[in-house]
């Protein structure tokens, strides 16, 4: 088991698949349809049923009941992109054997280290095999890990017919990583009665509390004079820019924050004098909180505007998923046979609130109930990600664990 999802992990990430938010088509790049036609032809080699790639990159498959008791249809989703924050290109991970708890030196040339110091979770991975990068781009475990395990897990399952299971459904999606990875699933088509995201992090990761998040564009108007005459004539959309950003509370930042704490993040900054654009995402656990955020950001333009006596700030915001507990609690035997199912795995269960967001929480609102499972990889989304290759075992293993839970009536 270890050494095929390994070795799928290390094929997968070779796809570059990161996702642009700027595109706006679906999928957001074609490099993530170019690894869903390979996934594609994976699982009809393996002999899956009703396998389908919409012409959005979405890609649905059956592993067919082998029993003919009535049992629930579950399912297990993971996403096909990239972070945009760093390059997927030319991934080349190597496997550091045994890890010793000392500093991994990533690339040697840039002096680039992947130390305890920093990222004392290594610690806990003290003589296991970490993959991990060269330095030079992300590894891609969010989500090729999810990816290398479902299909792992359901290969081990089509060869072992004594392990009774009604219908199973898997699905892989683009754009997640852009938060719109959920708006094209299509919950009828695949036909579930609940299904997991296997996205989460650490070991023993189990979630179904997530933040609520929203995305603001700020767009901010200047007047561009000739500097030489410029006294009482120019205003400089970047100074207003300035002016907004220090209005958002110091404290109420990523860097400052933790638990179920929300925030503004400044994400993106671009401008001349004559108009600047600021990029925030807001998030928060708590929906009333998280609404009042987003007055609040109205009202620092309203108090920029009518500072200058203009209307010089817009703030444009666009809800993008929210918390998907409220769609949980009502069924929450799926979280107790995931928890069961990674008991019977060997690994202990952690249930937390997401700080970010997964495609299963659009879809848990678009009526398929869908928590959160850990993938096994940490530090996401840069050059220090890394992910255990005794951690891709184990998610393997509690996927195979809540099929036979669930096909056991348990």
């Amino acid at each position: 088991m270890r050494k095929k999802v390994t070795e799928r992990f290390l094929k997968y990430v070779s796809f570059d698949t990161q996702s642009d938010e700027n595109t706006n088509v679906t999928p957001s790049t074609e490099k993530q349809r170019v690894f869903a036609t390979y996934l594609k032809s994976e699982l009809e080699s393996m002999g899956l049923e009703d396998i389908y790639l919409d012409d959005k990159s979405y890609l649905y498959a059956t592993i067919p009941a082998n029993t003919d008791k009535e049992l629930p249809v579950i399912g297990f989703i993971a996403h096909l992109d990239t972070s945009p924050d760093m390059t997927g290109a030319h991934v080349f991970p190597r496997i550091v054997a045994d890890y010793d708890g000392n500093d991994i030196v990533l690339c040697e040339e840039d002096n680039i280290v992947l130390s305890p110091r920093q990222f004392p979770e290594l610690l806990n991975h003290k003589g296991e095999d970490l993959i991990v990068t060269n330095g030079k781009t992300l590894l891609g475990a969010d989500d090729k890990a999810g990816i290398a395990e479902i299909i792992t897990a359901i290969d081990y399952l089509m060869q072992h017919p004594e392990i009774k299971h009604g219908k199973i459904r898997i699905a892989f999606n683009p754009d997640e990583e852009i938060g719109l990875g959920a708006h094209n699933f299509d919950v009828e088509r695949f036909g579930c009665d609940w299904a997991y995201t296997m996205d989460g992090g650490e070991v023993g990761e189990l979630e179904f509390e997530n933040f609520n998040a929203a995305s603001a564009k700020v767009h901010i108007k200047g007047r561009n004079v000739h500097p030489g005459y410029a006294k009482d004539k120019m205003i400089n959309s970047m100074l207003v820019a300035n002016r907004f950003m220090s209005l958002i509370p110091e404290q109420e930042v990523p860097e400052h924050t933790s638990g179920y704490e929300g925030f503004y993040h400044l994400v993106g900054i671009s401008g001349t004098v004559e108009e600047s654009l600021l990029s925030y995402i807001i998030r928060d656990h708590d929906r009333e909180i998280f609404e009042s955020r987003k007055k609040f950001m109205q009202t620092c333009a309203e108090k920029v505007n009518s500072e200058y006596g203009e209307n010089l700030v817009e703030v444009e915001l666009h809800d993008q998923y929210y918390n998907m507990r409220e769609k949980v609690e009502p069924v929450m035997h799926v979280i107790d046979i995931a928890k069961k199912a990674m008991e019977n795995a060997g690994v202990v269960p952690t249930i937390k609130a997401i700080r970010g967001g997964t495609d299963g929480a659009q879809l848990s609102f678009k009526g398929l109930p869908c928590p959160n499972i850990f993938a096994g990889g940490l530090n996401f989304h840069g050059r220090f990600e890394f992910v255990p290759v005794q951690s891709l075992e184990k998610a393997t293993n509690v996927v195979i664990e809540i099929v036979k839970l669930v096909g056991e009536n348990k």
